[in-house]
């Protein structure tokens, strides 16, 4: 899709400063109210934050409380223009996938037309420009209207940034209630796991799943259902002489990445298709980066080898 250069920037034009928020605390600025009628960033929990909504348009005059919000949860700016096709094109795409993240991060549209000086600070040569605010940093993410797989693989990476950061809070839009604590999340597919009904706990969670996209522990329990079911016939010797003869074999290596991550030789898992995954290319190389996502799930994103995986996957896909 061919990207629309943006207007020039105005001469004379005085910056904003992206690092200015980060040396102030948040006792010292309240933060602005966003159309909704609730503060940006506001304390909802010790692991949620407050937002009017998930997408949210901002200008220069409340762009450093937007900044500000990026210290709890990863911010997506979607530098935009009302004659700009491709922006019209690439917006809704972005709308759904930050819908379907359930609060792991937030939108924000910048008008350049109407904020030149937000157009200035991100260096905004064309447009649709999408870039991230990660701590009050700024993260160039893509230019130009992108198919809905590429943009949510972006995200994916971009979360998986933020928590190693420690930006790990979830956004919840006023006005809903924060998921209750009490009593596992479907319980009908842990009984159904607990009867080894393999097949019974993968519907139900994909039933949720289609019903809410954001639900996190039917994404979760649909991951780990999938690693039991890869796992359940298999044999071991057979599926380990296999990898070990051919390195380049796509199937053996996912094979036994599952085996080793079920028996918890996690981290031979995950160097097993980290290694593999930069000779790979099309299909091959998105079949391997999505089993490692999905391990990741299986594993927990707060583990410590999770977290370093992430981190080789991020610099091998980028």
């Amino acid at each position: 899709m061919t990207e629309h250069p943006a207007h020039p920037n105005p001469a004379g034009s005085q910056g904003l400063d992206l690092s200015a928020v980060r040396s102030r605390s948040q006792a010292e600025t309240a933060p602005a109210t966003p159309a909704g009628g609730t503060p940006a960033g506001a304390a909802a929990g010790a692991d949620t934050v407050s937002v009017p909504t998930l997408v949210f348009d901002v200008t220069e005059e409340t762009f450093n409380d937007v900044v500000e919000l990026s210290m709890s949860v990863p911010v997506v700016v979607d530098l935009w223009a009302d004659w700009c096709g491709p922006c019209k094109q690439l917006s809704p795409v972005l709308d759904k996938v930050v819908g379907d993240f359930g609060g792991k991060v937030v939108l924000a549209k910048v008008d350049v037309d109407a904020n030149p000086r937000l157009q200035q600070v991100f260096q905004v040569q064309s447009i649709p420009t999408v870039v991230a605010i990660l701590k009050g940093q700024p993260v160039p993410l893509f230019q130009g209207a992108q198919p809905e797989p590429q943009v949510r693989q972006v995200f994916e990476q971009l979360v998986a940034a933020a928590a190693q950061n420690g930006v790990t809070k979830t956004a919840v839009p006023a006005g809903e209630q924060t998921p209750a604590a009490a009593g596992p999340a479907h319980p009908e597919a842990i009984e159904a796991l607990e009867r080894d009904d393999l097949d019974t706990a993968e519907q139900i969670y994909r039933t949720a799943l289609a019903e809410a996209p954001a639900d996190e522990e039917a994404r979760l329990g649909l991951a780990r259902v999938g690693l039991l079911k890869r796992v359940k016939d298999a044999d071991p010797e057979a599926v380990r002489q296999a990898a070990a003869s051919d390195s380049t074999d796509v199937d053996a290596a996912l094979a036994c990445a599952d085996l080793d991550t079920a028996g918890g030789h996690v981290e031979d898992a995950f160097n097993r298709l980290l290694t593999i995954l930069p000779s790979l290319a099309g299909d091959d190389r998105e079949r391997v980066r999505t089993r490692l996502v999905e391990l990741f799930d299986v594993v927990g994103a707060e583990d410590p080898r999770v977290t370093k995986a992430r981190s080789r996957l991020m610099r091998a896909l980028f």
